[in-house]
């Protein structure tokens, strides 16, 4: 297997109909790493990920993704997506989901293959949700479905794994829970997410990505107010939530 970093984009620039939203991008990831993308709503965050993803193509410039193109790369990576397109009351079992993760995973047409469903029950285990795999959807609390989603993006046994706003519409309890179990994945995985919550995240990611057309990636560590200022060009202030309140 190849030594080369989890991601390297170099030079990119990429827009649409005329207008420039990422610009003179140069980035590496290295394995392992795990990574906070952070920026304004509109600053080109989505459109990285789909970039890395090979859902777009660069107008300028490359992205390698563990030395190969990101459409090569594609099956060594899961992908959480901001909004599932999943009806939560769509009468479907939690094991039906996570398996879907196996789709396209050199599979041939047919029902799932033994192998298929052992993958999954090891991604529902990995996400604490065994005990839920013969449980309809519909009956998980909303942390439980985003652990299911990411049971099946862990499915097709991904060396990355990429995560859109997964704490979206999350209390701070079920937030702080997944972000949790994120860093225990992260043992073995690459993580890139989206998020804007930084004082959150800033316990659990070693870097933060800043996504504002240009890109800046910062050590956790070097997160002031002053770049966060920057990155959202109005006075805000980084609040450190513990699971009983702000």
């Amino acid at each position: 297997m190849s030594d080369a970093p989890a991601v390297v984009i170099e030079e990119l620039s990429h827009g649409y109909d005329g207008h420039l939203v990422l610009e003179d991008v140069d980035l590496t990831i290295d394995r392992l790493d795990f990574v906070s993308i952070v920026g304004p709503n509109g600053g080109g965050k989505t459109t990285l990920l789909k970039l890395v993803l090979g859902l777009l193509r660069p107008t300028a410039g490359t992205v390698r993704v563990f030395g190969l193109t990101p459409e090569k790369a594609r099956p060594r990576i899961g992908y959480l997506p901001q909004h599932a397109h999943l009806d939560p009351q769509f009468p479907v079992g939690v094991m039906d989901v996570v398996l879907m993760g196996r789709l396209g995973r050199g599979r041939s047409f047919g029902p799932y293959s033994g192998r298929d469903k052992h993958e999954a029950r090891k991604a529902l285990e990995s996400v604490a949700l065994s005990d839920k795999l013969r449980e309809p959807f519909s009956n998980l609390s909303g942390g439980q479905r985003q652990r299911a989603l990411i049971a099946r993006a862990l499915a097709c046994q991904p060396d990355m794994l990429l995560l859109d706003e997964p704490t979206s519409n999350l209390d701070l309890v079920m937030e702080g829970e997944l972000y949790e179990l994120l860093s225990e994945l992260n043992r073995d995985l690459t993580i890139l997410m989206v998020s804007h919550d930084l004082g959150f995240v800033s316990r659990y990611v070693r870097k933060v990505v800043c996504v504002k057309r240009k890109v800046l990636a910062h050590p956790t560590s070097e997160i002031t107010g002053e770049i966060i200022n920057e990155i959202y060009g109005a006075p805000m202030r980084m609040v450190r939530h513990d699971h009983g309140g702000c």
